[in-house]
């Protein structure tokens, strides 16, 4: 076998496979023997079947499998041995294959078109230092996020008169119509001008308006009587509500209650520790988001610095075949510049870790899904009995082979380790800012110097 690689411009290049028969008659033979042991014929007996019948039934198939066995491990070795850059998938020339003569065959030739990447170097020194910012956690955004949390963990009280914001629970009815349906009648639901009916109302107490005046829209409309969204315009006239109950959303009282639901059971045993611990948090959260935020930023900076060329036209038509049905031709020349970058990113990355022999094993991955559970469903604290939980949701994340979740975790690990390299040898300019300034930033808009 024979494998030569001919450049044929700094972004294109074709590889040539030349076999001889000593390539593939050998694992031909070895297959016919194979097919001789197990095939059943009429005629012979099991196991029997003579090579030569096996030869002229199944030889010509048997012949395309084997060579195309040994042509896929062909290119895959020399392009992996030779550690070239290619972008893309190898495409047999059709030209060439369509010269192969199946039927006597002696010394077959192959030629394969490859996309590659134009060689580079990475010399982190030379990269420009990237912002790196701390942000200033300071008493008002901790107030901020223990009134969100209360909010979050309200509880509902019944009031014996109503304010606005109430829930409003009744009897619903209108005598000229017979209709009649129990109800929830939401306050923030009813117009302005016709609020003041349903404010300082209590049990027992009948409130009379005007079913098409007195809601936002006719979702709300449909909301309390319980009709059809698109049936609501046939009604009209007034409606009366025999209040039943006032139910009001209370924010949750700073006590021990609020600490564990938060925190998980004792983890704090007073206000002073749960502020200690909330901003801890925080400021973890914080600095999560700077990270993601520095790492936009390196990205930006490697692809600025180094320069990569791609094979545009390739790339386009392999997209556009691979992608047959899914996307169209348009549509790939628009996303084509963003495509590149990540491209590019994916090639800058995989000589980091190829130079730094990155691996990932399992125990990493299962703590990332952990924690990127815990993330989803707001879970601050990690007692054993969550734990447990955690680790049978992250477990069944996992083995979802549908939606190929192992895969998709797998690579964000491998790109975070790697991410984590080329962060410890990227120089930084450290600054402080406040949160406003972070938020703008985050958003991609300027700051004021």
């Amino acid at each position: 076998m024979e494998v030569v690689l001919e450049q044929n411009s700094p972004t294109l290049a074709s590889l040539k496979v030349t076999l001889t028969k000593d390539d593939y008659q050998p694992k031909i033979d070895k297959t016919i023997k194979d097919y001789s042991k197990k095939v059943n014929l009429k005629g012979f007996r099991p196991g029997k079947v003579p090579s030569h019948v096996i030869q002229r039934m199944y030889g010509k198939s048997i012949l395309v499998d084997e060579v195309n066995n040994l042509l896929s491990t062909a290119v895959s070795s020399y392009i992996r041995e030779n550690k070239l850059q290619v972008v893309g998938d190898p495409v047999p020339n059709r030209e060439k294959a369509a010269e192969v003569n199946w039927d006597s065959p002696s010394e077959l030739e192959f030629i394969y078109d490859l996309g590659v990447a134009t060689d580079f170097e990475i010399n982190f020194s030379e990269l420009p230092a990237v912002k790196r910012y701390t942000i200033n956690v300071d008493d008002t955004e901790l107030s901020k996020t223990i009134e969100n949390l209360r909010e979050r963990f309200a509880e509902n009280i019944h009031p014996e008169v109503s304010e606005e914001g109430d829930m409003i629970f009744g009897e619903l009815k209108q005598e000229s119509s017979e209709f009649t349906t129990r109800t929830a009648i939401p306050t923030k639901q009813v117009k302005g001008d016709a609020l003041a009916k349903f404010i300082g109302v209590k049990k027992g107490d009948e409130v009379v308006f005007d079913i098409q005046n007195t809601f936002a829209d006719e979702a709300a409309i449909a909301h309390v009587t319980g009709k059809k969204k698109e049936d609501v315009a046939t009604l009209s006239g007034d409606y009366t509500l025999v209040v039943e109950d006032v139910t009001r959303s209370a924010a949750s009282e700073l006590n021990q209650d609020l600490f564990d639901k938060v925190l998980g059971p004792g983890q704090v045993e007073n206000e002073e520790q749960f502020n200690e611990k909330l901003l801890e948090i925080i400021k973890g959260n914080y600095e999560r988001e700077t990270e993601a935020l520095l790492r936009r930023d390196i990205e930006n900076a490697l692809l600025d610095s180094i320069a990569i060329e791609l094979p545009g036209d390739f790339l386009k038509d392999w997209l556009e075949r691979t992608n047959e049905g899914k996307f169209t031709r348009e549509q790939i020349e628009e996303q084509f510049e963003d495509f590149k970058k990540s491209l590019k990113l994916s090639l800058i990355k995989n000589k980091v870790a190829d130079k730094e022999s990155v691996k990932v094993e399992y125990p990493e991955i299962l703590e990332f899904t952990r924690n990127m559970v815990k993330g989803q469903f707001g879970i601050y604290g990690d007692d054993d009995n969550m734990k447990e939980t955690i680790d049978r949701v992250a477990q069944g994340y996992l083995a979802d082979k549908e939606r190929d979740n192992y895969t998709q975790v797998f690579n964000q690990v491998f790109d975070n380790k790697v991410m984590e390299i080329i962060r410890s040898q990227v120089s930084t300019d450290e600054q402080t800012i406040e949160v406003s300034e972070f938020e703008k930033l985050a958003k991609g808009e300027e700051v004021a110097a």
